[in-house]
């Protein structure tokens, strides 16, 4: 049986096809391509169908190649949606989460329902771009799309739709959005009340292994395949990478590290009491029931958007990160979620700039603002896992990072020091990797996580980093 993951991140895409062989995953890298922010009219877009037509492509690779696909299923980045007219018809390219208009948001919306009510129905982490506040924006602001729209779709559901015309609502993307209560898998009627909407504009219902729909007969005719299933997988990328994580019990912390760092544990219950809401932490969707209980942090993008204005520096990113060792260590710490590094027009000059503020030595070289960075996620991800500590139910004994930041041998070494235990890296492609799994137990080749767990262990390298004695 082969399986293709499309996996779509907040910077790039990728197709990924997956088989099970004799216990073990093969996979193959059909396409990668950008995913690019359109920046018009004071708003901040992701262009939908650039996306939808690079998985055109990647299926017309498939045809070409005379591959029989058992499935397909799509992971991507959260909270981010589609507004669905009554014809059918999406009504405008999707606002990026990193759009400004939602500065100022919650406290619009605290106004009317109290910041401490929306915690105890969702156990979401307050960011200014989920859901909740980009959908009150839009109503306070009498969005055009909005009002017109009939359905309301994540951006993995509203790329289902454009492949099978069935509109669903997928649990993991859905927990993203502070609409949901984790305790009934349900939006929330109140929230949703209280911006003008109703729970049936978003779609039946569905969770990870279900199968959407087949390809319509135009995709069918468009690429040359024949009626391929969809299946909804984890539709949340960090879902989806969760799932990879190859652990042999409960006793772990994850780190999905990418542009952004989710670092959390896996829960058999939501985790909503007074310390999480003062620690900001937040509840989201796992597969086969389980809560990633997790806290999300600004990752790699701070390395990317410098990289975008190093005009000196190589282009090899092994040789950037190996480069920033030769800098003088803990020279300058910043906050890697400081609200002033969300999208700021220069980043080089907003870590310049904290450093400044804060009194410290200003890194003016990218040796030193690449240093700059590792040293301050790694010291953000030992504050983190300590709140965890006091509120995981088990011990936390090791963590495990997967995704393309546990290439870099240094950041890791960092954080195993920092945080004092050790840290195994892999899988790169966990988002994919979790994806094709999923595919591969609705189609009954695994039969539960931990199985699926124990074939990506056989089929990947791991490297584990001990903490340096101090």
């Amino acid at each position: 049986m082969n399986f293709l993951a499309i996996d779509l991140g907040a910077t790039s895409g990728r197709t990924i096809l997956g088989s099970i062989t004799s216990g073990k995953l093969c996979q193959r890298e059909l396409t990668r391509f950008p995913n690019r922010i359109i920046q018009t009219g004071g708003h901040f877009f992701w262009d939908i169908y650039a996306l939808y037509d690079e998985i055109i492509q990647a299926l017309r690779q498939v045809a070409s190649e005379g591959i029989e696909l058992t499935s397909i299923g799509i992971d991507t980045w959260g909270v981010d949606f589609v507004c669905i007219g009554k014809d059918g018809g999406l009504l405008r390219n999707p606002y990026s989460y990193r759009d400004p208009h939602t500065e100022g948001a919650m406290e619009e919306y605290f106004k009317r329902v109290p910041r401490e009510r929306v915690y105890e129905k969702t156990g979401i982490q307050f960011m200014p771009f989920n859901t909740l506040f980009q959908l009150d924006t839009m109503r306070r602001n009498a969005d055009a799309a909005l009002e017109a729209s009939d359905k309301i779709l994540f951006i993995p559901d509203a790329l289902m739709y454009m492949l099978t015309g069935e509109a669903v609502c997928e649990y993991t993307i859905l927990s993203t959005s502070q609409l949901l209560d984790p305790r009934t898998r349900r939006i929330d009627p109140e929230l949703i009340a209280s911006i003008g909407l109703k729970e049936s504009q978003f779609g039946r219902y569905v969770n990870p292994c279900d199968v959407v729909g087949t390809l319509t007969p135009e995709v069918q005719q468009m690429t040359g395949l024949g009626p391929v299933k969809v299946v909804a997988v984890a539709g949340h990328d960090t879902g989806a990478a969760v799932a990879a994580v190859p652990a042999s019990d409960e006793q772990f912390a994850f780190l999905s590290c990418g542009t952004w760092s989710l670092l959390g544990i896996e829960t058999q219950h939501p985790i909503i009491n007074s310390k999480s809401y003062q620690y900001n932490f937040t509840n989201e969707g796992g597969i086969e029931g389980t809560t990633r209980f997790l806290k999300n942090i600004c990752g790699m993008w701070l390395l990317e958007r410098c990289r975008k204005e190093w005009t000196d520096a190589p282009t090899d990113i092994n040789q950037v990160n190996a480069e920033a060792m030769t800098a003088e260590p803990l020279r300058s710490i910043i906050n890697p979620d400081d609200p002033r590094f969300a999208n700021p027009v220069s980043m080089v000059e907003a870590i310049k700039d904290a450093c400044r503020e804060t009194h410290q030595p200003i890194p003016e070289t990218y040796q030193q603002q690449a240093r700059c960075i590792f040293e301050s996620l790694a010291l953000r991800y030992q504050q983190v896992l300590e709140y965890l500590k006091e509120l995981a139910p088990f011990p936390i004994e090791r963590l495990h990072v997967i995704g393309g930041g546990s290439r870099n041998e240094y950041l890791m070494q960092m954080t195993a020091d920092s945080i004092g235990m050790p840290v195994i890296t892999g899988p790169v492609e966990g988002t994919a990797i979790g994806n094709i799994m999923l595919q591969a137990k609705a189609a009954g080749l695994v039969s539960d996580i931990y199985d699926m767990r124990r074939t990506i262990a056989n089929s990947i390298e791991m490297r584990t980093f001990m903490p340096l004695e101090r």
